[in-house]
């Protein structure tokens, strides 16, 4: 059983323009971790150069000691599993079939789908409550009903390691706690989770460690303590923030760095 997701020097150049320089920092199972930074610190590109999604101009990817890039795909594909950012989708699928798409790297050619297949499906469905949209089609779905079945699709492989790319993006407040709370689960479940999120607080709250992305490279990486200082915001975010404490770690930006 693989213990950790390791990235290792990771550096994407895409166009001519660095997008990431030698990236690093590691995932283990049973943990979540939030991918944080601005508009444009290559969040959403670490996010797919992990899945081999974009090729990455040197560094290495590795679940254990195995090479990412070298894994057969059908085990890369039961290994990670990716909910995209925006929930795109082309295809006039109702959105249990869609939910049914995560299935397919535990199916051979021309397989069918069995009761074990059937059993992640509905367990998947429920977690991510989307089973009220079972038979519509998913062209017909809100942004955020998509998001809901999206996630559920990648909840149904059952991979050892789920990296999600703004998740809670368009999701009502309501629905974005409880993504969370799933993904939370997972990782409580033995899952490794790697998120991508712009709100800090709900961030600082919800994952065990966070990774701060600024100009390309890792500018912090650890507890929110640590990586969510007031320095650390400033270089980053520009703005100072108001802090407080109710049951919970708050966290609101309150005027940008003059």
């Amino acid at each position: 059983m693989s213990t950790s997701l390791h990235i290792e020097g990771l550096s994407v150049e895409l166009g001519g323009t660095s997008i990431l320089e030698g990236v690093s920092f590691t995932l283990p199972r049973g943990k979540i971790l939030g991918l944080i930074g601005p508009n444009g610190a290559g969040k959403s590109t670490a996010i797919k150069s992990i899945l081999g999604l974009v090729p990455c101009t040197s560094g290495a990817v590795k679940v254990g000691s195995v090479d990412v890039a070298e894994m057969d795909a059908r085990i890369r594909a039961k290994t990670l599993a990716y909910v995209p950012q925006g929930a795109p989708v082309h295809w006039p699928l109702t959105a249990e079939r869609t939910v049914a798409l995560g299935r397919i790297p535990h199916l051979t050619p021309w397989q069918t789908l069995v009761q074990e297949d059937e059993v992640a499906i509905e367990s998947a469905m429920q977690k991510a409550d989307c089973t009220q949209f079972r038979e519509r089609l998913v062209t017909t779905l809100s942004g955020g009903e998509r998001s809901r079945v999206l996630l559920a699709r990648t909840l149904a492989v059952g991979a050892d390691f789920i990296l999600a790319d703004e998740p809670i993006a368009a999701l009502d407040p309501m629905h974005q706690l409880q993504v969370m709370d799933i993904l939370k689960a997972e990782a409580a479940s033995g899952t490794g989770v790697m998120v991508v999120m712009h709100d800090l607080g709900l961030a600082m709250r919800s994952c065990d460690e966070l990774v701060l992305l600024h100009q390309n490279k890792v500018l912090a990486a650890g507890h929110h303590n640590e990586v969510l200082s007031d320095a650390n915001l400033r270089a980053a975010f520009g703005v100072e923030v108001s802090r407080w404490q109710d049951g919970g770690n708050f966290l609101v930006p309150k005027r940008t760095v003059e």
